[in-house]
């Protein structure tokens, strides 16, 4: 899951340059993080299948498992943020 994260995270922030120098606005709250709870509930999100505008599967987790799940995401979106521009140029290509 996180590495499908990271791939779509990349190829949102490939596509939309001008979006990444844009104004930060907060997330919308989901409802696994704006609703306190037990963090042991299970709480089931639809999430889009890739490569296709009506498919979704169902994933469920449990809440602390989701807040880790969104923890490592946002982690590994600021890696490649940070990252993109320490990359230098092959040489010929």
């Amino acid at each position: 899951m996180k590495v499908l994260m990271l791939v779509l995270a990349t190829a949102y922030l490939a596509a939309a340059p001008a979006a990444v120098g844009a104004q930060a606005q907060p997330q919308p709250k989901t409802a696994a993080t704006s609703i306190p709870g037990n963090p042991s509930e299970v709480v089931c999100e639809k999430q889009e299948v890739t490569g296709s505008r009506l498919a979704h599967r169902r994933v469920c987790m449990t809440r602390s498992q989701w807040n880790d799940a969104r923890h490592q995401d946002r982690q590994a979106v600021e890696k490649v943020q940070t990252e993109r521009g320490l990359i230098a140029p092959t040489p010929g290509g």
